[in-house]
C-alpha cells in the first residue's frame, strides 16, 4: 500500500448544450463540485448524467479520476485555470499516482473503485475546452486520468482520504492502455497480458480486435 492521498473535489454534471465550432451537443462533461457526501453505486455517482451510453459511463467506466498535479502541469503548460471538473472527471484527487496499474484499487472509506482504462480524449472534451486541437495536446500530454469500477458502494466527500492498494498482475499501466489506442502495430504476448488484467469492456473489445487482426 501507498500513503494515503486525499479527494479535493468531487464532481457531477447535468446535460448541457456545447457549442464550439459551429456544432453544437448536449453532454454531461460540464461537471462542477458538491458539498457533502455523495452516493457512489456500481453505476457512478448520484445524480451524474452520462448522456453518450455507448462511449461512456457504464459498470466499467462509472467514476472518472484525474489528479490535481496533472491541472498543475495544465496550467503551468498553457497559463490557463484548470478547475476541478474541466475535464469531466468526478473525482479530483491531490496525489493520485499518474500511472496506476489496472487491477491498482482505490479505498475510500467504504467505497472501493478499481481502475480499468485510461481516458481517451474525444471531440466532446475538444468542444468543452474551446479548441479544436485540445485532443492531440492530450495525447502528447499522456496525462490521461484513470476510469474505475465500483467493488463496494458508499459515499464520497471533498476532503476524503485515499488509499491505492496495488494490484498483484502488474501487467498493465494505465498509459499503457492510452498509448495502445494510438498504435498501429501491437506485440501479441503483450496483449493477451492486457487481456488478463480486469480491463473495461470497451477497452477489452479493442485490445481482443487487435489481438484478432495479428
Amino acid at each position: 500500500m501507498r500513503e494515503a492521498i486525499r479527494i479535493t473535489s468531487v464532481n457531477v454534471g447535468k446535460a448541457e448544450t456545447i457549442v464550439h465550432g459551429g456544432t453544437s451537443r448536449t453532454t454531461g462533461i460540464c461537471k462542477r463540485p458538491l458539498a457533502g457526501p455523495v452516493a457512489v453505486s456500481e453505476s457512478g455517482l448520484d445524480s451524474d448524467e452520462v448522456l453518450d451510453a455507448k462511449h461512456h459511463g457504464g459498470p466499467d467506466q462509472a467514476v472518472y479520476a484525474y489528479s490535481v498535479e496533472d491541472y498543475d502541469w495544465w496550467a503551468a503548460e498553457t497559463g490557463r485555470d484548470f478547475a476541478p471538473g474541466l475535464f469531466g472527471e468526478n473525482l479530483t484527487i491531490a496525489g493520485l499516482p499518474g500511472n496506476l496499474y489496472i487491477g491498482d484499487r482505490l479505498l475510500i472509506g467504504d467505497v472501493v473503485l478499481e481502475a480499468t482504462a485510461a481516458r481517451i480524449p474525444c471531440a466532446t472534451l475538444a468542444a468543452r475546452m474551446g479548441d479544436r486541437g485540445f485532443g492531440m495536446a492530450f495525447r502528447k500530454a499522456e496525462r490521461p486520468g484513470v476510469y474505475f469500477r465500483v467493488l463496494n458502494p458508499g459515499f464520497v466527500t471533498a476532503g476524503d482520504a485515499v488509499t491505492v492498494v496495488e494490484s498483484e498482475s502488474g501487467n498493465a499501466t494505465v498509459l499503457d492502455l492510452f498509448r495502445f489506442a494510438y498504435e498501429n502495430s501491437h506485440d501479441a504476448d503483450t496483449l493477451r497480458a492486457y487481456l488478463e488484467t480486469p480491463l473495461a469492456e470497451r477497452m477489452r473489445n479493442k485490445v481482443e480486435a487487435a489481438l484478432a487482426a495479428l
